[in-house]
């Protein structure tokens, strides 16, 4: 028989306080360790990064193409220093643009054009009869070659001095505005290291050599298909289309492969440097939206060192200065390539993927 069931508490008495260990209520210290290894941790983690994150995608975009004012603008001038008339115009122009231009003094019309498509310089002012000639490069920036363009006639009015302005590296039709080739370098950018998560999340038994591999192979596909698409079909530009879908290649890789860095070195929070590194710091510094003589000084700068950068002026040199392609966006996009694939196979037992990373029952199916 089992026992009775004791008394109940007669009317008016206190109820018996709880008794042993599942009796006394959690302490702070408790309560935190039951929350770490809740679900809600990590919710709440990612609310905050994602607030703050919107905040400064926001904000770094503004600040570097909301209201681009020149710094240096490098600027050739051939054989106006001599005469009082070519001293008055680069003075003034030098005035009207804030004392931002930078002046490459040139003895021939022949090596100025030759500074031009190595892009060392992005206009040429020379004189022209009894005015002043200025050729400007809108290949190099459309928003530079406009203010150039403003600044020039309204000098010439001004001093009284005849100005004759000549695109000689206009942009093609389909991109009267310079961006496309932004476009398909964030692009490359941003689906390389979408392509590395999905690995992760999706190929998660992947060796090390594989995931290069695969790495490699969307990298190839999908950079045929970017230039595929804005060449072919869309004809917004006419491609280099091999150089061009090597370099939109190269960018994929990088940015995967930055991604899988990160992985190894962080764990589910790799996604927060590789974000910063490439999306709010590196495309808004590139100068492919706006060229780099607009940025911010630090920005145009830090902008050539990063995967972004040097992919825009890869492409940039492949599609408007062709003969004229420089080798250092291939080295900086070679550097981060080599880095990062440095530290994941060094470190490789570190990362969240692999088969011997995975259950038995698992690794045995696969």
């Amino acid at each position: 028989m089992s026992d009775p069931a004791p008394d109940p508490a007669p009317p008016g008495s206190e109820p018996t306080p709880p008794h042993g260990a599942h009796g006394r209520p959690l302490s702070r210290r408790q309560k935190w360790v039951s929350y770490k290894d809740s679900p809600y941790f990590p919710a709440t983690v990612l609310l905050l990064i994602l607030a703050a994150a919107a905040g400064l995608f926001a904000g770094s975009y503004t600040y570097a193409m909301a209201n681009p004012t020149p710094h240096q603008i490098p600027t050739a001038v051939v054989s106006l220093q001599e005469t009082a008339r070519g001293r008055a115009f680069v003075t003034a122009m030098d005035e009207a643009l804030d004392t931002s231009l930078h002046v490459h003094r040139y003895d021939t019309g022949v090596q100025a054009r030759e500074a031009l498509e190595e892009q060392e310089v992005f206009a040429i002012v020379r004189l022209h009869g009894a005015g002043v000639s200025l050729d400007v490069a809108g290949a190099s920036g459309a928003a530079v070659a406009q203010l150039l363009t403003e600044s020039a006639v309204k000098v010439g009015d001004r001093l009284g001095v005849p100005v004759s302005v000549t695109d000689v590296k206009p942009l093609q039709k389909g991109d009267p505005r310079g961006l496309a080739l932004f476009y398909i370098s964030l692009a490359a950018v941003i689906v390389g290291f979408v392509g590395s998560i999905q690995l992760s999340v999706h190929a998660r038994a992947l060796t090390p050599l594989e995931r290069i591999v695969f790495t490699i192979a969307y990298s190839m596909l999908g950079a045929f298909s970017i230039a595929a698409v804005v060449d072919w079909w869309l004809g917004a530009v006419d491609l280099p289309f091999l150089e061009s879908w090597l370099i939109l290649a190269f960018t994929m890789f990088t940015s995967g492969m930055v991604f899988t860095m990160f992985n190894t070195l962080m764990g589910r929070w790799a996604m927060l440097p590789t974000w910063g590194l490439m999306v709010l710091l590196g495309n808004p510094s590139s100068g492919g939206a706006v060229s780099w003589p607009l940025l911010p000084s630090l920005l145009g700068h830090i902008g050539r060192w990063l995967p972004p950068g040097a992919s825009v002026n890869a492409q940039h040199t492949a599609v408007y200065y062709q003969g004229h392609q420089r080798i250092f966006p291939f080295l900086v996009l070679a550097a981060w390539s080599l880095v990062s694939c440095t530290v994941f196979w060094v470190w490789r037992h570190r990362h969240p993927g692999g088969r011997d990373h995975m259950p038995q029952h698992a690794a045995a199916a696969t």
